[in-house]
């Protein structure tokens, strides 16, 4: 036996579920995702997303609607008489009609320990919060944000120097295991339900241009958890001189550091940085336009003397 199974996702983050879910045997009847955007080094061609790229390598039928406002869009997806929905990271919010469109319902693969971090941004968050760990939970869907019922919860340490890139990575693959297993005990009738508590409830907001420029003034502490939490997109970043002008250099990778000073001045030449209390080492940055460097490669194309305040 098998479910019939609507997948709905768009990043890369989504694609191990989707092929976990395939290679489970289950059928795959169709794969809802983002439509078509802008791309391409001069962003004139039209991009499809990482899901409707492995969907078609799969031999998956793929749907891009806008949303879910008009009503044939609504009874196309209950017209596939599924079994289930498996959402991971779609971009979309949705609405009653396909929260109900199938036999059993929509279950989501979230990138958090819920309650805490509902929202667009948990893996982020998780990391500039300074959270020792996170995990990946399978929840059925209701019509709140990230509020339904969990049905099965894998727990991920954070490690002292992880960014949020690699939390991703490791995450978006314990999902696909664990919506795989999620997904094997809902065909047995199998599946436990527990509703969330109500106490620990965060938000997990979009992250906001406006918050990635490093205070150095901040604790050592914050400021590392801040730069690992951003890297490697969007990024933060501080501006030195080079060449008689203001230059944006975003740091990409961090880890505390020893020392003290006056904040954002190098106190190291290994790109040991004084903050509010304690310091940080940078070992990962990038200039507007350049590659990705490791400290020690940064600083033989851009010297930045003990003393240099960021």
């Amino acid at each position: 036996m098998s479910l019939r199974i609507i997948f709905m996702g768009t990043p890369e983050f989504s694609v191990p579920t989707l092929r976990a879910l395939v290679d489970a045997g289950h059928k795959v009847v169709a794969c809802y995702t983002q439509p078509p955007r802008p791309g391409g080094r001069r962003g004139l061609d039209l991009q499809k997303s990482p899901v409707h790229q492995a969907a078609e390598l799969l031999g998956i039928p793929v749907r891009t609607p806008l949303n879910f406002k008009a009503d044939e869009d609504r009874q196309a997806f209950s017209d596939l008489d599924a079994d289930v929905a498996v959402v991971v990271a779609y971009g979309l919010l949705l609405p009653e009609a396909v929260l109900n469109g199938t036999r059993l319902g929509c279950y989501n693969g979230h990138a958090s320990l819920l309650p805490r971090w509902r929202g667009a941004a948990p893996i982020q968050r998780a990391i500039m919060a300074g959270d020792a760990k996170t995990g990946m939970m399978v929840m059925k869907m209701d019509k709140g944000l990230d509020t339904g019922p969990v049905a099965l919860t894998r727990e991920v340490e954070i490690g002292a120097t992880m960014t949020a890139g690699e939390l991703h990575d490791r995450l978006m693959h314990v999902g696909a295991k664990a919506m795989a297993e999620a997904m094997a005990l809902l065909e047995a009738d199998a599946l436990p339900l527990m509703p969330q508590p109500q106490e620990g409830v965060l938000y997990a907001a979009k992250i906001d241009k406006g918050e990635t420029r490093i205070d150095f003034s901040r604790p050592a502490g914050e400021v590392d958890s801040h730069i690992r939490g951003l890297a490697p997109f969007p990024g933060a970043w501080f501006e030195i001189e080079i060449g008689g002008k203001a230059e944006r250099v975003k740091v990409l990778g961090s880890e505390l550091g020893a020392g003290s000073g006056p904040a954002g001045t190098v106190i190291g030449d290994d790109l040991t940085i004084a903050c509010g209390s304690g310091a940080v080492r940078l070992t990962r940055l990038q200039k507007a336009g350049g590659k990705p460097l490791a400290a020690a490669d940064f600083l033989r194309g851009t010297p930045l003397a003990v003393g240099t305040r960021l």
